[in-house]
């Protein structure tokens, strides 16, 4: 299974996207502001926590979050991050770099973002508990 997720208004607080799902449009996603430097190792543009997660395919997974203590998406090999998940939020303070969902956009925040989240982990967590590969890629 294919997710991908289409970054298309950066601001200096935030990035907005488009999630979807084997080419159909899902929801929306709130991240933290793209610094990435093309070409640079990570540890040269990354500011903790502010910091949105390198373009890239990375591998989904359900595991257990110490933070949320629940089953949650997890990215896993990530270049420069850790423990980068998918979950809900509204606005860049509510994330570290993870990615947010939401049904709906605005200026700088999504919304209907724990709606969104069930969706999407009651589209994805019987899929993974069958072992299919599920990986997002992100543009």
């Amino acid at each position: 299974m294919q997710l991908a997720l289409n970054r298309f208004d950066m601001t200096d607080g935030c990035t907005i996207g488009k999630l979807s799902i084997d080419g159909e449009f899902f929801c929306y996603t709130l991240e933290d502001r793209v610094r990435e430097v093309r070409g640079a190792d990570v540890l040269t543009w990354k500011i903790p926590g502010i910091t949105a997660i390198p373009h890239g395919n990375y591998r989904v997974v359900k595991s257990f979050s110490n933070r949320f203590q629940h089953d949650t998406l997890q990215l896993i090999g990530v270049p420069g991050f850790l423990g980068i998940r998918i979950h809900a939020g509204n606005t860049s303070a509510n994330t570290e770099g993870c990615i947010l969902v939401g049904l709906t956009a605005g200026d700088e925040a999504i919304y209907r973002s724990k709606e969104a989240l069930r969706m999407l982990e009651d589209e994805l967590f019987p899929v993974l508990v069958r072992n299919v590969d599920v990986f997002l890629k992100i543009t």
